[in-house]
């Protein structure tokens, strides 16, 4: 898996290379360095649902923050490497759904432009002894466009929708920098969400993804087939959506690349508190905040977030 400040780091809309440094330390991270190539914590509640068709469509803006002073190796055991990390995303969406129809579904299409703030260190060994590694790394990430979204409502309580996403390597990036914003590769992922809510007002969502990586150029690396799945169960009251939230990331593939050692499959989970509110007329709200564990491969620390949209 590539090192993307998308991986380490989060949702909605990044995508960034994260850890050249661990480079140096071949066989220890998953992914090119250590992080998915495609954000976590991306949603929660409603994931089946996409917005309605209106006439100017659908504007969305998330922030989210990851930090993380933890890296596990491939059996889980932590890495002595005083290794620190916190990135600062916001990412701006576009989304407009169309009165057509295809396979029976309203026919779409969005797009996500993230904005990162990286800051980073971590000790590395080497014949001379241990090296600090800091950096930080602040601009424009790697864009993403879904060309299609798909939203079905037919079954009674029941929402599904499927989109394909493409990530472009649109994000600064520079081989020689232990921290870029950028992933320097394309990424290709099908994505199925569902969410189910009882006459009762019970919901549970959830997000599959999986992430198909091109090569780095600059690194002849290979980030691995990459699977994530979101979830989110909880309780409507009025506006209100109350429950809990999390993710499972798991690798399905080995990298290849000269650093790739004995593939990095990379693995984590995450749980936590989850709140959204709805009101017909008012923007869209939701905010989660996941801990992360049973990690192997790559990083494990905290991801919070806040999504906000409106559909015009």
């Amino acid at each position: 898996m590539k090192t993307s400040a998308y991986g380490c780091a989060l949702g909605l809309a990044a995508g960034a290379t994260i850890f050249n440094a661990f480079c140096f330390v071949p066989g220890v991270f998953a992914a090119e360095n250590g992080a998915t190539i495609t954000p976590f914590g991306v949603t929660d509640f409603g994931a089946g649902m996409l917005p309605p068709s209106t006439p100017f469509g659908t504007v969305g803006v998330r922030t989210a923050y990851y930090s993380a002073d933890v890296v596990k190796n491939g059996k889980g055991d932590r890495i002595d490497n005083d290794f620190d990390l916190t990135v600062k995303t916001i990412g701006l969406a576009y989304i407009h759904m169309s009165e057509t129809e295809l396979f029976g579904a309203s026919v779409g299409f969005g797009t996500i432009i993230p904005l990162m703030d990286i800051n980073g260190s971590l000790t590395v060994p080497t014949p001379g002894g241990p090296f600090t590694l800091a950096g930080e790394d602040f601009a424009l990430g790697d864009i993403q466009i879904m060309p299609l979204m798909l939203q079905w409502n037919a079954p009674p309580n029941l929402f599904v929708n499927a989109s394909l996403q493409v990530q472009a390597p649109t994000g600064s990036y520079d081989v020689n920098e232990p921290f870029n914003v950028g992933t320097n590769h394309w990424a290709i992922a099908p994505l199925v969400g569902l969410t189910y809510l009882t006459d009762s007002g019970f919901e549970i969502s959830s997000r599959i993804e999986l992430n198909f990586n091109t090569k780095n150029p600059d690194t002849d690396y290979t980030s691995g087939v990459e699977y994530k799945q979101e979830f989110a169960v909880g309780q409507h009251f009025g506006p209100w959506t109350l429950g809990a939230g999390g993710y499972v990331y798991q690798q399905l593939s080995d990298d290849t690349g000269p650093t790739a050692g004995d593939g990095n499959r990379g693995r984590v989970m995450a749980l936590g508190p989850a709140i959204s509110f709805f009101e017909p007329g008012l923007p869209v709200m939701s905010l989660h905040a996941y801990r992360e564990f049973a990690a192997e491969n790559r990083a494990e620390g905290v991801n919070v977030a806040f999504r906000i949209g409106m559909a015009f």
